[in-house]
């Protein structure tokens, strides 16, 4: 009965290492990633992407430095907003047009009027 017994602990055991290690992150190796973000740079990825228009920045952000950080925090910044706000205009455009297409038949107010006509629909 004891030795069932310790087979039957070391049973349960070995499940419960198991299903932890499941659960557990990977480990990897990790990579470095360089970011490099200064103005020349700003300037060659620009005549790179768009050689038409090549580098603009007219109110001479790339120069700033936002919060004492240094010029390369400031124009990763940056990058990072425009990144941000530009998903979010996408975002904003996905809903304009649901609500310009979508009409509910029901009442749209508590006094009961009716929804806006289809025709309205730009």
């Amino acid at each position: 009965f004891n030795n069932e017994t310790n087979t039957m602990k070391s049973a349960i055991l070995a499940t419960l290492v198991a299903s932890a290690a499941a659960f557990a992150p990977a480990q990897t190796g990790r990579s470095a990633t360089t970011v490099s973000e200064s103005k020349a740079d700003l300037s060659s990825l620009a005549s790179g992407l768009n050689p038409v228009v090549k580098y603009y920045d007219p109110l001479n952000l790339a120069e700033q430095d936002f919060w004492g950080k240094g010029n390369e925090a400031t124009i990763g910044w940056l990058r990072q907003s425009e990144i941000k706000h530009g998903r979010i205009a996408m975002f904003a455009f996905v809903g304009y047009i649901v609500q310009s297409n979508v009409v509910f038949p029901w009442a749209q107010t508590m006094a009961g009027a009716a929804p806006p006509s289809p025709d309205l629909v730009p």
